[in-house]
This record gives C-alpha cells, structure tokens and sequence, in this order.
C-alpha cells in the first residue's frame, strides 16, 4: 500500500455517517425498504468513493461499530460482507477489514497533456485552471524588463536565490500583507511546481509521509508520486467547510509525517477558504509533531466577492521555521510567466538554494525583472483587480450553466480562487470526462485529485469560460452525462489531460 494505513474508530465512522440516512432501512422506489445493512454498506461505499474515508483505512470491529451504530452485529457482518463483495473493502483473517477500490478500476495517472492551439475553436477546455494574460499590463512588464536587461547581461545570469531586486518586491508585498520579510527570506523558483518540488526534494527522503488534504491539487499529487514520497490524505469538511482538525491531529500524530501540504487560500481543486483558527491549530499541531508545513497561496490574492478575504498568511502563526509559503505569478497574471517563490527562514532558503544546482539552476532572468516590475510598479494591483473581475464573471455563468443544464449536480460557489469542485449525481467523473472529450468538452475527472481512486463522482471546473461558451459547456455536459447513463461512456479517462 502506498499511503499509510489508518484505523476508523467505530465513533468516527458513526459520525461520517451521520448525515446520511444510512443505516436505518431507506424506502425503495414503489414502497419497499432497502435492508439496514444494504444502506451501511452503501454509506460506507459512498464515503470511500467521496475521500472520506481513506482507501486502505482499517474499518472497526463488528461488534464496535454495531455498539456505535445502535444495530446489530448482524446488520454490520451483512455489511462488511456486501462490500467485500463489491471490491469496496477486503479482508484477512486475523488481520481484520479494510476499506479498497475495486480490482480493474483505472486511475488517471498517466501523463498530462495540453489541449493543442488548433483545437482550441472546437474544444470547451474546462482542464486548465488558467486565464489569458491580463494586458495591457504583461506587456508593459516585459518592456520594462528589457529596458532593465542591459545592466544583468554584462553578468553571468545566474541568480539562484533569484535577483536581488525581486526578492526585496516580494518581501515587501508579504511585509505589507502582515508577515515581516527580509529579502533572506525568499528564494525565487521556477513556477509554485518548481517551489513545491525543491521544498519536497530537499526535506522528503524517499520512502517518508507527506499529508495531503484530500482532495489536493493533480499535479502536486502526482510530483509526489514520483519523488517516492508516500502520501497520507487528510479529508476535507463538506461545503467548503475548511479543515477537520481532529483527523489532521490524528494524522500529524500518529503517521508523523514528514512535511503536510495544504491550499488554505481558495484551495485547488474545491475553492476552500480556511479561516484565522484552523491555520493556528495546525501550524501548532505540526510543530509539535515536528512536521513542515509547506503553504500554497497561488490563489491567495484571487478574492471574487467583497474585500479581502480577513485572513493572515499561514506564516503569521509560524514561530520559528514550521511553514514554508510558496507564491507565484501565474494566478494573478498568466501562467506563461513561470516565477514563483518560497518564503521561509534564510537557513532553508539557502539550504534550498544549495539543492537546486542539479535541479535547473536558477529562473530565467527577464521574467523576473517583469515580475519585480510589476510589484514595484503598481501594476501588480492593476492587473488583479481585471483577473478579479474576469473570473468572476466565468465563475457565475458557469455556475449559472451548470444550474440550468445539469440541476441534479451539487456545488457550493466558492467565494475566491479559480475552480469549482461539482458532484456529478449519478454519473462517473472519470466516464463524464471520455464522453465529454467526444462531444467537445474537455473537463478532468475527481480521481485526477484524490489517491487510489476516491471522488469517482466528482469533476472539477474552473472558472475560464463566459457567456455562451460557458452555456455551451453546460449544455455538452449535460450530453456528455446522458450519454453515460445511455452506456457510452468509456471506463476511465482514455486521454492524457493537462490539469494546471
């Protein structure tokens, strides 16, 4: 197993199933009742397939979770026994249950592919989480870094800390968000993946935990898969509800993982804002724990309703090293200008800056002057405040799309960032997303974002398209639904999808 394998109290499985109707008998259609056991398994079957439960997670006794419960021993053996069954749970004797995905089930791991220019007039692309540049102001940048150039070409180029000049803008912008910074602080990298994936590298060894919220970002998920890190996910609460921190105490507990790595700001996939008291609990709960908490804000400035979001930087509630914030510019600007950033106490960044001879170096340097232009400049603002208003404006008509042609999905709005996490009601995200390719929709299924298989019935969509290209999108989902209930859907997401 490639995670860590937990056990479920009786108590906390009761309490995930709690909302449901299960495991009291549900009336069938034409007035039967399913069996009680028939609706406990179902309940569980759901929470696995959702990523509430974990997959490989130890289920509890029969006789305790028939206690918890109020049935009988017999309504919880029936049960267990339906979802072996099912391939939804497995068994050992004396070893006891443990929840599983079924045998044959495709995960969606393979490589991620961009959707080519040309397609472009045909194809709906719903798996990009980016905007076109916001101008006239990237232009602007750009000259203005070239007009800067001459005095940085007369060097070597190299600047693996990143120049001087952006790392004292950064520094300044995080000062003025409340978290005093030094330029010693930070270290510019190549995009939020290249921060992400320095941080990883030099504080993960092969074979050490890393806790993830679940669902998390694809392809954060997948860099992780590839460093041979083994991933322990952590559900979030439902509705955009933040954190549970009960299980993320367990978690830190019990597993110790390494590093933790979570999205407090409009999180990617689900638009999750978490509030001021759950980024201190965990910050205090990895330190004791002796966890790094590395922090991705790249949605962070991206507020779509009111003013700012009131909440401080994970970094406001670090005492002494336990967070590692990654920045970048893609979000707020265009995803082709490839800075980021770490902020982080000057020894890890120079123990980042070390590492990173073999990784690529250092950032190219005429983006940088662009993105140090920017900050200094004002333009920075600017150019949000257009990237603000356009996303809102897709995010509604989306929403609106979605509302209109597929009212049996389920979604919250999200109140920032750039994507929206949609059950898909009886359908297969992973089906949806081959049918949708065929009918000109390009949207990646829930799998892509969880591990070892859960959100089967979720998708996400980003907020990229408006007016009738987000109606026509609506409209090819719901085809793309119907076909799948009609049987024509294909079983797993046959192409590679670029998820950003």
């Amino acid at each position: 197993m490639s995670q860590w394998t937990a056990s479920v109290s009786a108590a906390h499985l009761a309490r995930l199933l709690e909302p449901r109707p299960q495991p009291r008998p549900a009336a069938r259609p034409g007035g039967r009742r399913l069996p009680a056991y028939r609706g406990l398994a179902d309940g569980v079957r759901l929470l696995v397939l959702e990523g509430r439960l974990q997959v490989a997670a130890r289920l509890p006794a029969e006789r305790e979770l028939a206690l918890a419960l109020g049935v009988s021993r017999t309504t919880v053996a029936a049960a267990y026994e339906a979802l072996r069954a099912e391939g939804f749970a497995r068994s050992r004797r004396g070893a006891g249950s443990w929840t599983a995905i079924p045998e044959g089930h495709v995960l969606p791991t393979r490589s991620l592919e961009p959707l080519p220019p040309e397609a472009a007039g045909t194809v709906i692309d719903l798996g990009c989480a980016s905007l076109p540049a916001t101008e006239p102001w990237l232009t602007d940048a750009m000259q203005g870094a070239l007009a800067e150039l001459p005095a940085y070409a007369a060097t070597h180029g190299d600047f693996p800390a990143g120049l001087p000049v952006l790392r004292e803008a950064i520094a300044d912008r995080y000062t003025a968000r409340g978290v005093p910074t030094m330029p010693e602080q930070i270290m510019v990298t190549t995009g939020a993946m290249g921060a992400i994936g320095a941080a990883t590298r030099r504080l993960v060894n092969f074979g050490e935990r890393v806790a993830v919220e679940s669902p998390s970002y694809a392809n954060v998920l997948e860099l992780f898969r590839e460093t041979g890190t083994r991933i322990v996910p952590v559900a979030l609460r439902e509705g955009l509800g933040g954190w549970d921190m009960d299980a993320w105490r367990r978690v830190l507990r019990d597993a110790a993982p390494q590093m933790a790595y979570v999205m407090p700001d409009y999180h990617n996939p689900t638009g999750t804002l978490v509030g001021d008291e759950q980024r201190r609990a965990l910050v205090e709960a990895a330190r004791a724990a002796g966890t790094v908490v590395v922090a991705d804000e790249t949605m962070a400035e991206l507020t779509l309703e009111g003013g700012e979001p009131g909440v401080r930087p994970m970094a406001a509630f670090d005492r002494g090293g336990t967070v590692i914030t990654v920045g970048s510019a893609s979000k707020a600007v265009w995803a082709g200008l490839r800075i980021g950033w770490v902020r982080t106490t000057p020894d890890v960044v120079r123990r980042l800056v070390s590492a990173r001879a073999y990784l690529d170096l250092a950032s190219p340097v005429v983006d940088q002057l662009a993105v140090a232009w920017l900050l200094r400049g004002g333009g920075w603002d600017q150019a949000l405040a257009v990237r603000r208003q356009r996303a809102r404006e897709c995010r509604d008509d989306l929403a609106a799309a979605l509302r209109e042609h597929t009212p049996d999905w389920g979604f919250t709005v999200p109140r920032g960032g750039m994507t929206m996490w949609v059950r898909t009601g009886d359908v297969s995200g992973s089906r949806l997303a081959v049918a949708g390719e065929r009918l000109g929709v390009r949207v990646p299924s829930g799998p892509r974002f969880g591990v070892d298989g859960a959100f089967e019935s979720f998708v996400r969509i980003p907020f990229t398209v408006s007016g009738p290209a987000a109606a026509e999108a609506g409209a090819r989902l719901a085809q793309a639904a119907d076909l799948v209930r009609s049987g024509g859907g294909a079983e797993g997401e046959g192409t590679g999808l670029f998820v950003a």
